[in-house]
C-alpha cells in the first residue's frame, strides 16, 4: 500500500492511540494537515495560537495520563518558539512529539524561505537537541517508520521525555510503499520497572533498622513511576514521615500524618528541619536540584554525609550528582519501594528503633504546630489588597480534592509550593527544573483534556498572561471549561523582591508595571480580555468575594478568567534558603537556627 510521509506519521499516531495532534499551521506543515485530514475520526487536530502553548498542553497531559501527544509547527520562527515547552517537560521528566516542518530537502542549502542553514543545511535538528531526548530528520519517506517507533519507544522508555521529529515538506508528501510498522508488535508502551538488587535492598534495610530519625523524601519520580500508593504503605508500616520536593508535592495526600509538605527554600519548617536533622533519608526521584535542597548549602535542608542517603532514581547519571549516596540504586522508585515493603512484611526488626522513632514523630508534630501557628492567621485574612494566603486557602475550598491546580512561573508559584494542601495524586503541575512562563496558561487545557471529568484551574501571573492570553480563545474554540486565576500584583515580583534583598530597596527596574511619563501603576483588566475573546471574567478585589467568584468560575463549565488583585508586598516566609552565586545566601526567617 503506497502512503506519503504525513499519512505514514498518522497512522503511526493513530496505532500508539495518540489523541490529539496540538499545533500552529504554517507553509512547512502543511503536508501534515492534509495526512491528518482524513482521519479526523480517529485523531483529532487542536489549533493553537502560539507554539509554545502547543507544547504545554502536550506536556501538562502527559504529567496526568503518562501518555504522550504530539505536536506540530512550521518551520523557521515558528519552531524555534518549541523549546520553551519542550525544555520544561525535559527537565520535568514529561513525554511528547515535537514534529517541525521543514523545508524541501530539494532547496537544502539554497538559503529558502525560514531554513536554518547558516552552518548546516535544513539545522533545525542543532536547535532542538539540548531540550529532546532525541532529534530525528528524515529526508526520505522510507524512514519515518522506524524514526516514529524509535521516537516513542525513547519517550516512554527509561527516564521520559520528549522527542522531535524534523520533516522537509517533500517528505510529507512524498509517497513509499514502506509499510507501517506495527506498535503492538514492537511492545513501546511500558517504562523500565527495574529494581534494586538483593544486596542493594539488604543493605536499605540495615540502615532503616538502624535509623531512629528516618525520613522519605518523594520526588516528582514517584507519581510518575505510579507509586504513590505504594510509598504510603511503606511509609506507614516503618513509621517513616514524608516530605517532598516541590515538584512531587502531590505525591502525598497534605492531610496525612506522616506528611511534611516540601522541602527547600519555599518549604515548610517541619520538612525542612526533618531532613536535616534526619539521620537517614531515603530519597525516592528526585535529583536533588537546588531550590529543592537549599542550594546544597550543608545544614539548611539536608546535612549529608553526616545524614545517610539512600537515593534511588530511574536515572544513573543523578546518583551522586550533588549529594554522596551510602546506598545508591539506578532503579525504579516503585519497584525499589515494593521491595522493601516485602522486606518489612517479611519481618525486618524495627523494634530497637521504635521509641526513638516514635520520639522523632511526637518531635515533628511540634515543629508542625509552630508553623502552622505562625502561618494559618493569614488564610482568614480580610486584609485589602488581598493576602496570598488567602487566595489559596479559598482556592482550595473551591477545588475538590481530585481538581487540579495548574501553576504557571512567578512569586505566586513559591505561595503555592508552600501553602497548596494537595488532595489526591497527579493535582498540582508545574514547570519546575526550566522554569518556563506560559505553561499553566496552556497546562490547563492539556489538564482538562487528560481528565474532562476533573475541574482544573491554572494560578498565573500578570506579567506571564500577558505572554500568551490567546489561550482563551483556544478553550473558547474547542469548548474547553478552563479557569485562569491572575495573580495580579503589578509586575513581575519575585523578581522585584529579589532586586530589593540583593541589591537595595530602592534599586528595583523593569520589574513592576508603572507608566513610564507618571511612574504610576499600570494594571491591565484581565477579565475584560477574556470576554474579549469570547470567555468569562471575573474581577475580585475583596477576600470576601473570593469563595463565590471560584465555586462560580468552576460551576460555569466554561472558560472563565479570574482577575484578582493580590497585595504585592506580602513576603513569603522561609524555612530554608537558596543561593545565587556570588550573592549571598539569606537567612531563612522562622525558626533559624535550630533550637
Amino acid at each position: 500500500m503506497e502512503r506519503n510521509g504525513a499519512e505514514i506519521i498518522t497512522e503511526h499516531l493513530i496505532r500508539e492511540k495518540v489523541p490529539y495532534v496540538v499545533g500552529l499551521c504554517g507553509h512547512g506543515d502543511l503536508g501534515l494537515l492534509d495526512g491528518l485530514y482524513d482521519r479526523q475520526d480517529e485523531i483529532k487536530t487542536i489549533s493553537v495560537h502560539h507554539e509554545s502553548v502547543a507544547g504545554f498542553i502536550a506536556d501538562a497531559y502527559y504529567r496526568i495520563k503518562h501518555e504522550p501527544l504530539a505536536t506540530f509547527t512550521s518551520c523557521g520562527p515558528g519552531s524555534a518558539n518549541m523549546p520553551v515547552a519542550l525544555g520544561s517537560a525535559l527537565m520535568d521528566d514529561s513525554a511528547f512529539l515535537a514534529i517541525t516542518g521543514n523545508v524541501a530537502t530539494s532547496q537544502f542549502n539554497r538559503g529558502p524561505f525560514q531554513e536554518t542553514g547558516r552552518h548546516y543545511q535544513a539545522d533545525f535538528t542543532s536547535v532542538m537537541r539540548p531540550y529532546v531526548k532525541r532529534s530525528y530528520q528524515a529526508t526520505r519517506p522510507e524512514q519515518l517508520p522506524l524514526m516514529m517507533r524509535q521516537a516513542f519507544a525513547t519517550m516512554r522508555n527509561g527516564r521520559p521525555g520528549p522527542v522531535h521529529l524534523d520533516v522537509p515538506l517533500d517528505v510529507f508528501v512524498e509517497k513509499t510503499t514502506t509499510e507501517v510498522e506495527d506498535a503492538a508488535l514492537w511492545d513501546t508502551t511500558g517504562s523500565s520497572r527495574v529494581g534494586a538488587s538483593a544486596e542493594h535492598v539488604a543493605a536499605i534495610a540495615r540502615l532503616l533498622a538502624e535509623a531512629r530519625r528516618p525520613v522519605i523524601v518523594a520526588g516528582s519520580g514517584v507519581e510518575l513511576d505510579e507509586a504513590t500508593e505504594d510509598l504510603l504503605v511503606l511509609a506507614r508500616l516503618a513509621s517513616i514521615p514524608v516530605a517532598t520536593t516541590p515538584l512531587g508535592k502531590s505525591a502525598i495526600h497534605a492531610d496525612d500524618e506522616l506528611s511534611l509538605g516540601a522541602t527547600g527554600r519555599n518549604g515548610t519548617y517541619q520538612a525542612n528541619r526533618a531532613t536535616r536533622n534526619a539521620d537517614l533519608v531515603i530519597a525516592l526521584g528526585t535529583r536533588f536540584d537546588d531550590r529543592s535542597t537549599s542550594s546544597w548549602l550543608p545544614g539548611y535542608t539536608y546535612s549529608f554525609p553526616k545524614t545517610k542517603l539512600v537515593h534511588v532514581h530511574i536515572d544513573p547519571t543523578e546518583i551522586g550528582r550533588n549529594f554522596p549516596p551510602t546506598v545508591g540504586v539506578a532503579a525504579s522508585p516503585r519497584e525499589v519501594v515494593r521491595q522493601l515493603i516485602r522486606e518489612l512484611q517479611a519481618g525486618l526488626d524495627l523494634s530497637e528503633t521504635s521509641t526513638s522513632r516514635q520520639e522523632w514523630l511526637n518531635d515533628i508534630k511540634v515543629w508542625r504546630e509552630s508553623w502552622e501557628s505562625h502561618i494559618a492567621p493569614n488564610r482568614t485574612s480580610d486584609a485589602v489588597p488581598i493576602r496570598p494566603e488567602r487566595v489559596l486557602h479559598e482556592l482550595r475550598g473551591a477545588l475538590p480534592a481530585d481538581g487540579i491546580l495548574i501553576s504557571d512561573v512567578g512569586v505566586h508559584h513559591n505561595w503555592i509550593v508552600q501553602e497548596w494542601r494537595p488532595g489526591t495524586k497527579q493535582t498540582l503541575l508545574q514547570s519546575w527544573g526550566f522554569a518556563s512562563m506560559g505553561f499553566g496558561l496552556g497546562g490547563v487545557i492539556g489538564a482538562h483534556l487528560a481528565a474532562p471529568d476533573r475541574p482544573a484551574v491554572a494560578v498565573v501571573g500578570d506579567g506571564g498572561f500577558m505572554m500568551l492570553p490567546s489561550v482563551v480563545a483556544t478553550a473558547v474554540q474547542y469548548n474547553i471549561p478552563a479557569v485562569w486565576v491572575v495573580w495580579n500584583n503589578g509586575g513581575f515580583m519575585s523578581i522585584r523582591d529579589q532586586q530589593r534583598l540583593y541589591f537595595g530597596k530602592d534599586r528595583e527596574l523593569a520589574t513592576t508595571f508603572r507608566m513610564d511619563a507618571t511612574g504610576e501603576p499600570h494594571q491591565s483588566d484581565f477579565a475584560a480580555m477574556s470576554r474579549s475573546m469570547g470567555g468569562e471574567g471575573i474581577t475580585v478585589t475583596h477576600p470576601s468575594d473570593l469563595a463565590s467568584a471560584l465555586q462560580t468560575a468552576i460551576a460555569m463549565n466554561r472558560p472563565v478568567v479570574i482577575d484578582v488583585r493580590v497585595d504585592d508586598s506580602i513576603g513569603l516566609p522561609s524555612a530554608a534558603t537558596w543561593e545565587l552565586p556570588p550573592l549571598s545566601a539569606p537567612t531563612p526567617s522562622f525558626g533559624w537556627p535550630d533550637a
